[in-house]
């Protein structure tokens, strides 16, 4: 039941505290006040005298202020989980009327992991902008598993996520992907190679740590075969490092299991040695995802813009098969 019925949602329409509604979803959101008005381009005090009338409008509590974090009370979960949503529609409808169906125009804005933004994304965004110059970009780099369309994001890039219901999902990028394993030469003259999965345990290796504190396991995989590994990491670094491990990987530091497209060029010059190729993981490549309810015309056309990458690429194999 709403703990407070007739003070928020039963007033006259002109109390509504709609924009600070809007600004105690954005805090929520980006989990504090400073993150919440770098997003907003406002003062931290404002957000958070915004949020003490909001609190004070409603007569409880909203939020649980500590040093370490910030989180909805119950009745902040409350007021989130009936607004938010109401709020992302509003939103979405505006853009949907402000966008002439002729003209592509407007703000896309996208959620998306670390694992894309090397290789997958930028060159598909380089030829969004080139056919839309109308349209500004927005991106946000995101691996902590977060729902991307809850964050205030058109449309979010995952792998392998369950959706809501009213979700879409198309691929974008590979269709298919690998985990592979590599090393500089010079590592491996000093330390060996590994002939087998075990052989990792003896070896340095490069790591990556999520958000959550958990270390990304060695998995290998052949056939119905998969052996999964925890060698005592020498190096760890976090998701959006993923460059600066690769350079520590060339420099001889240790072994890297990565994404095969991300180490495939530097197989291609020698600088690293392809290992165990037998036993690389493959996975389905990204997709992205976004609500059947609300189709801004940039989303729209961001959404053609894949589909024809999908029939030239869905081409370029048929011609290769046919050769």
């Amino acid at each position: 039941m709403d703990p407070y019925p007739n003070r928020l949602f039963g007033m006259p329409n002109n109390d509504l505290p709609l924009d600070d509604l809007s600004i105690f979803v954005t805090v929520v959101e980006a989990g504090g006040f400073r993150a919440a008005a770098a997003r907003l381009n406002r003062a931290p005090s404002t957000i958070s005298e915004t949020v003490a009338r909001l609190e004070a409008h409603v007569g409880t509590p909203l939020l649980v202020r500590s040093t370490r974090a910030m989180r909805p009370t119950e009745a902040g979960n409350t007021l989130l989980e009936r607004v938010q949503p109401l709020l992302r529609e509003a939103r979405a409808a505006l853009e949907g009327v402000t966008n002439d169906a002729a003209i592509v125009q407007g703000p896309l804005r996208l959620n998306v992991p670390k694992a894309v933004m090397l290789d997958i994304l930028p060159p598909i965004i380089d030829r969004y902008m080139d056919r839309y110059p109308e349209v500004s970009v927005e991106i946000t780099v995101e691996d902590s598993f977060v729902d991307a369309i809850a964050t205030g994001a058109h449309a979010g890039i995952r792998y392998e996520e369950s959706l809501e219901q009213d979700m879409i999902s198309v691929p974008i990028g590979p269709a298919r992907q690998c985990y592979a394993l590599g090393a500089a030469p010079t590592y491996l003259e000093r330390r060996g190679v590994p002939l087998q999965p075990h052989d990792v345990m003896g070896h340095d290796r490069l790591a990556v740590r999520f958000a959550s504190g958990r270390i990304t396991p060695m998995e290998f995989t052949k056939g119905d075969q998969t052996i999964t590994l925890s060698p005592p990491p020498r190096l760890v670094s976090s998701p959006a490092a993923a460059e600066s491990l690769i350079a520590h990987a060339l420099a001889g530091r240790g072994l890297i299991q990565a994404f095969g497209n991300w180490l495939e060029p530097h197989f291609a010059t020698g600088r690293l040695v392809p290992l165990l190729q037998d036993w690389w993981p493959g996975f389905d490549g990204p997709r992205l995802y976004f609500s059947s309810r609300f189709m801004p015309a940039p989303l729209r056309a961001f959404v053609d813009l894949i589909a024809e990458d999908r029939q030239t690429t869905s081409r370029t194999i048929n011609r290769e098969r046919e050769k």
